[in-house]
């Protein structure tokens, strides 16, 4: 069984672009590229990655799939289309041509429109993609957790997955609303989760990794170990620690599970939601 991490980002820095690494994330302003993650994924025993958009125009799609194509533990990329355009399925044909062109993503989080994934452009854009076998990555603040159910109901065969398991408030320990919340989506067996993206939920400083176990419970009791794929968020990850740390978390936590689930956990689930060769 391939180990995969579902979820990490390439890129050639550019401070305006990127105006979202802002100065307390010093660390990962700057370029991180193939080279730079080859040695830390194989240190941690895997043995490819999924890459994931980090900026929304169609040249994004170009950069990774080059980086795809000429590194091969690459496996797959998710990338952006303009799913409210016109010629949303004539964008969606010419990217589905590329093996490893495994879905698409959206910056819902940072929409000021809290339910633009409700908008009728954006679901009539999404229900092309089960055409074209490509996945959707839900990128969204728990704000937006209601909306999501909504949402997925609209689409019982497309298959989706909520990034950094819907940013809850590890920080400031607050757990209700959101679970609630995700339980609700989870209901829906089309929708997987990611276990990625916690360390920068939390206190960045001083996170111990207990402060996770309780959303961890949370995704397990609600989603089952077959809907469920660690992801490292590397490197943004970095601003809060290290590749080494965020796989440990997760491998921690699932010490005491069977050798199968943990293998499903760790790139069996990744493999069969991407459809990675």
């Amino acid at each position: 069984m391939l180990k995969i991490d579902s979820h990490q980002h390439f890129w050639i820095f550019d401070p305006v672009r990127d105006s979202w690494i802002n100065d307390d994330m010093s660390v990962i302003q700057r370029d991180f590229l193939p080279a730079d993650l080859q040695p830390v994924l194989k240190a941690s025993g895997f043995d490819g990655c999924i890459t994931v958009q980090s900026d929304q125009n169609e040249p994004e799609n170009e950069f990774q799939l080059g980086i795809a194509e000429n590194n091969n533990f690459v496996k797959g990329v998710v990338g952006w289309v303009d799913l409210l355009a016109e010629n949303v399925e004539e964008r969606l044909a010419r990217y589905s041509q590329f093996d490893k062109f495994k879905g698409v993503r959206h910056v819902l989080q940072g929409e000021p429109q809290r339910d633009f994934m409700l908008r009728p452009a954006f679901l009539k854009g999404i229900s092309h993609l089960k055409k074209y076998n490509l996945t959707y990555d839900i990128l969204i603040f728990p704000d937006q957790l209601g909306f999501t159910e909504t949402f997925v109901a609209q689409f019982p065969d497309q298959p989706f997955v909520i990034d950094h398991l819907a940013k809850p408030y590890i920080k400031n320990r607050d757990i209700e609303g959101w679970k609630n919340d995700i339980e609700a989506v989870s209901k829906y067996e089309n929708v997987s989760c990611k276990l990625s993206g916690m360390v920068t939920e939390a206190d960045w400083k001083s996170w111990r990794p207990y402060d996770f176990m309780p959303y961890l419970d949370v995704v397990v009791e609600a989603f089952g170990t077959n809907r469920l794929m660690f992801g490292s968020d590397w490197p943004v990850c970095k601003v809060a620690g290290s590749y080494e740390q965020v796989v440990s978390i997760v491998e921690d936590y699932f010490s005491s599970f069977s050798e199968n689930e943990r293998g499903m956990i760790f790139g069996g689930n990744a493999v069969e939601f991407y459809g990675i060769k």
